[in-house]
């Protein structure tokens, strides 16, 4: 008997019955054969070995794929658990569960002994023995009495088989003296694994739930090459270095404190970024013919049960009673911008019409998810609401895209997007948001953009475009959006004149840019390492004065340079010169003039650039025009 088999290409070829996934990938190359570490049969994860019985589509999956890395880090999770139970007894630890996560893995065991950062080092060279000997990885179908009688002495196994359905099939995964209850696929030997470090310990209640046990967690990462993983280490400990948290307290940026828990205050230096990036928005928008409103912090709860936040995001806010009336601190900006376009009447010729805010928010976060400026409880949106005509959303959409890549080119980041549709709890017609998803899709596909699609995470009110930025160490944040919208349109019965001289409904096109302002700081801290462009840095020009001889003429420097628009502090401390020029770096300051002698004698200063050291000297009138053309140009 033949089968056949249907191929990623689309061409078909035919195989004996039982033909295995790794036979298939044989007869395909030999290349391919060594690089396989799985199968996917209809769109189903399979091991090497699978068996196949009938027609299908098959996917042979290897290590350069999403899929494949999975696999291997799955497959490590288990080869560590392995070592565990080998240095402190088969019988004295229980397994919990090892699921791969973004980067890694990690297992939750139960056992007397306290695993230490140490201890880790000694698991690691276990788990490398236990690669040494290349054991086979087997798959085995079991029934439920052969799998409680398998892991008898484990009372995590022993749940998780009680609660899978009855019609569920059972597999265990086999290699050498270790078993272990898991639906696979693994990697078909532990002689594949090459490349692994475990990176920490941590408490874990059972199944996430106080009331159980607390675990003991391991967490670890793997690559197919030892080159990958030591990329990896090297980018986590710049992002330890460059960790916003730490910057921000160095550099006098933010601060944060017991009596607003998650509300940033800004320093005088995080300040100035801020206005900075603002200023470089707002200037922007201006030429792109937006008109900035401002929008109270709190409005009547009937509004936001009005917008549809009451019953899908009153979790996340915050309410206070004022003359016995419920109000609501805003999440977000949209409603209030209604107001302002209902305010007055419309005519079809003056859409689109540009509202654009820079408006703080408040939205209830659990302390447990709190992170510096990347998760808070109060953040400015730099929001803006697009009314327009049916007919104008596609180039409205396009101009919007055009807006947000010239303002993250500036930044240096390269970006992916990402459209999401229509969430469970959202609000309006099936026929509504097919309509809105078209017109993102349309829009897209016109300009040629690789997209990819996020079932299921648009906002409750309408589909989005999201712009995921990529930063210096190769991380992804989520910042811009746009979000169409025929839901409030209709809930607040917004309106136009048209050409007909008869009332129509327009249309809403949600964006930000920025997204928070609070943590594109915090990213922009991490991506620079905090050493900003002269354009957003603090203090531009750091003037160290080589003694108190010289004070009077960098006073005079400083009066011209603040003169130009440039910000600049001088130095007055009684410290030695190294020090001074030393801590200048430290604190990043991109330009430091070091004045003495020479510099008032001959009218000069002595530049020294960050990231380049001596620039010799010059005429104050050529650094200024110098820096002028930098900070203008924003390199």
């Amino acid at each position: 008997m033949s089968i056949v088999v249907t191929l990623p290409d689309g061409s078909k070829k035919e195989y004996p019955a039982q033909t295995t996934i790794m036979q298939i990938a044989e007869s395909i190359s030999s290349g391919l054969k060594k690089n396989a570490v799985a199968g996917k049969v209809n769109g189903k994860l399979v091991d090497l070995n699978w068996e196949l019985r009938e027609d299908a589509e098959v996917n042979v999956i290897t290590l350069d794929s999403e899929d494949g890395l999975h696999i291997y880090r799955h497959s490590t999770a288990h080869l560590m658990a392995q070592a565990v139970k080998r240095i402190y007894g088969h019988n004295s630890v229980n397994l919990g569960v090892g699921p791969v996560i973004e980067d890694g893995f990690y297992y939750d065991m139960d056992l007397n002994n306290s695993i230490t950062v140490d201890d880790l080092i000694v698991i690691e060279q276990e788990m490398q023995k236990i690669v040494q000997e290349d054991l086979p990885i087997v798959r085995r179908e079991v029934n439920r009495k052969e799998a409680e009688q398998i892991f008898h002495d484990d009372p995590y196994k022993r749940e998780l088989i009680h609660d899978l359905p009855e019609d569920e099939v059972i597999t265990v995964y086999q290699q050498g003296e270790f078993i272990d209850l898991c639906r696979g696929p693994h990697l078909p030997s532990t002689g594949r694994i090459k490349a692994f470090k475990l990176m920490s310990v941590a408490g874990a209640y059972w199944r996430g739930n106080s009331d159980n046990k607390m675990l003991q967690r391991i967490y670890g990462t793997a690559f197919p090459k030892k080159s990958q993983l030591e990329e990896h280490l090297f980018l986590l400990e710049e992002a330890r270095k460059r960790d916003h948290r730490k910057l921000g307290k160095e550099l006098g940026l933010f601060m944060f404190s017991e009596e607003a828990p998650g509300m940033p205050f800004f320093l005088p230096n995080g300040m100035i970024i801020r206005n900075e990036l603002e200023q470089f928005a707002r200037k922007l928008q201006f030429h792109s013919d937006y008109d900035e409103v401002r929008t109270p912090l709190m409005m009547n709860k009937r509004l936001w049960e009005m917008s549809g936040h009451w019953d899908h995001y009153k979790d996340n806010m915050y309410f206070t009673q004022v003359d016995e009336t419920e109000y609501a601190l805003k999440p977000m900006n949209c409603p209030g911008h209604m107001l302002v376009y209902k305010n007055t009447l419309h005519s079809y010729r003056e859409l689109p019409i540009r509202i654009s805010e820079f408006g703080q928010v408040h939205r209830h976060e659990f302390s447990g998810a709190l992170n510096g400026m990347m998760r808070v409880r109060t953040f400015c949106q730099d929001d803006a609401h697009i009314f327009v005509r049916p007919d104008q959303i596609e180039d409205e959409i396009k101009g919007i895209i055009e807006f947000i890549g010239q303002i993250y080119q500036v930044f240096g980041f390269d970006y992916s997007i990402e459209l999401s549709t229509r969430p469970e709890d959202s609000m309006g017609s099936e026929e509504l948001w097919e309509r809105a998803e078209l017109s993102l899709k349309q829009v897209l596909d016109q300009q040629q953009l690789e997209y990819r699609i996020n079932e299921g995470d648009g906002a409750f009110y309408g589909p989005k475009i999201d712009f995921h930025i990529l930063d210096s160490l190769k991380r992804s944040w989520q910042c811009g959006t746009i979000q169409l919208d025929f839901q409030f349109p209709e809930k607040f019965d917004l309106s136009y004149i048209g050409e007909d001289n008869l009332k129509h409904r327009p249309v809403v096109i949600h964006r930000a840019v920025f997204g928070s302002i609070e943590r594109f700081i915090g990213i922009l801290t991490e991506h620079y390492g905090g050493a900003f462009p002269l354009w957003l840095a603090p203090v531009q020009v750091k003037i160290i004065p080589v003694s108190d001889h010289y004070l009077d003429y960098s006073l005079k420097v400083k009066k011209r340079l603040e003169q130009a628009g440039i910000r600049v502090d001088v130095d007055v401390r009684n410290e030695k010169l190294g020090y001074k020029i030393r801590e200048a770096g430290l604190l990043k300051t991109p330009y430091t003039f070091v004045l003495g002698e020479k510099e008032v004698n001959s009218n000069l200063v002595a530049v020294r650039k960050r990231g380049e050291g001596d620039l010799g000297t010059d005429s104050l009138n050529n650094v200024i025009d110098m820096l002028k053309l930098q900070i203008d140009s924003k390199e």
